[in-house]
């Protein structure tokens, strides 16, 4: 059958008409709450976190170095007694094993723990700043989308080390004391009951500002190597492991990682560690110090007792650095996903 025809009035249009209408853009398209839910490539969420929260940096620092001191405590306990093997004209070596067995024999397994609240004292406040300051001073330089040269990540983790270890003295200084005091005669202990007490005695009998006074240069100089040991150069393993040799962000690359940090950050701190924990014990009630600072203190050590005595409690050291570089940095990267979006 043929269509029935057209007996509408067809309308003239002009030229201009159709020109407008070709060059008018295309309608657009309001899609419903349903469709746009659905749709398969809408963004979920647009919001980002804030960048280069110092407040970040600090929390993942204390929380990680603190569960990390003390579950290493025990071994830093026997580096200091290592340590001050020697000190005084005292005769005989105990070797790490040895040590641990004296300590249990005479002091029993507790005393494996004590200074563990300074220790974790110390590591919430020493810890806390140099990650922090670390995580700031690199975005300052330019961390910002490129790695950072081994030499800027140097000076960053120097930096942060010094200014730390001057924050968390009082701490140190009371674990340091507490550590070595079932090492004394039990008339010249100083029977500190935790760091409060420890801390307040100090302040009281050798005044407030001794609280930094006492062993703060050693203590920043074993900080700005250690950090470097500890920061810069678990920064340039893992750069090294994931950039070079193409090995994931895993917590496998973060424990190979901080082992190599560990080894690093104890050849370059062990040195110094030594004197910082000589001049930390000595009384200051005893006349004449046998130690006026860090270089005499050195200088002391290898004269009556060696070079190599500068490396005593070195396999403490490097035993006690694994776990706690390992358990720091492995807590600190899982707390970095967990609060990305905080």
């Amino acid at each position: 059958s043929k269509p029935a025809p057209f007996c509408g009035r067809v309308l003239p249009v002009s030229a201009s008409t159709l020109a407008m209408a070709a060059a008018a853009p295309p309608k657009e398209h309001h899609a419903g709450m349903e469709e746009r839910l659905s749709a398969p490539d809408a963004p979920k969420n647009t919001k980002t976190a804030p960048k280069n929260q110092a407040w970040k940096g600090f929390a993942q620092g204390s929380l990680g170095a603190a569960v990390g001191g003390a579950c290493a405590h025990p071994l830093d306990l026997i580096k200091v007694r290592m340590q001050l093997q020697g000190e005084g004209g005292a005769t005989g070596k105990l070797n790490m094993g040895q040590m641990g067995m004296q300590i249990v024999r005479n002091e029993g397994l507790l005393g494996l723990t004590k200074g563990v609240d300074a220790s974790i004292s110390r590591q919430l406040v020493y810890s806390g700043v140099r990650f922090g300051m670390y995580d700031v001073l690199k975005n300052a330089v330019g961390e910002e989308g490129k790695p950072l040269h081994m030499g800027l990540k140097v000076l960053c983790a120097a930096t942060a080390g010094a200014v730390g270890a001057f924050a968390g003295n009082p701490g140190d200084l009371a674990m340091v004391r507490m550590q070595a005091d079932g090492k004394l005669p039990e008339a010249e202990r100083r029977g500190y009951k935790n760091i409060f007490d420890a801390v307040s005695k100090i302040a009281r009998t050798e005044g407030v500002f001794s609280l930094w006074r006492t062993g703060v240069v050693p203590n920043m100089n074993r900080a700005t190597i250690i950090t470097v040991g500890q920061l810069a150069a678990y920064d340039q393993c893992k750069q090294l492991l994931t950039y070079e040799l193409g090995a994931g962000d895993t917590i496998s690359t973060h424990f190979a990682a901080s082992f190599m940090a560990a080894f690093i950050a104890s050849a370059m701190s062990n040195p110094v560690d030594v004197a910082k924990t000589r001049l930390m014990n000595q009384r200051k009630d005893a006349g004449t110090q046998a130690y006026t600072g860090t270089l005499n203190c050195m200088g002391s050590i290898v004269k009556n007792e060696g070079p190599l005595a500068l490396y005593k409690g070195f396999a403490a050291t490097f035993a006690r650095q694994c776990p706690y570089v390992v358990i720091t940095w492995v807590t600190v990267e899982q707390l970095k996903v967990v609060m990305k979006d905080w």
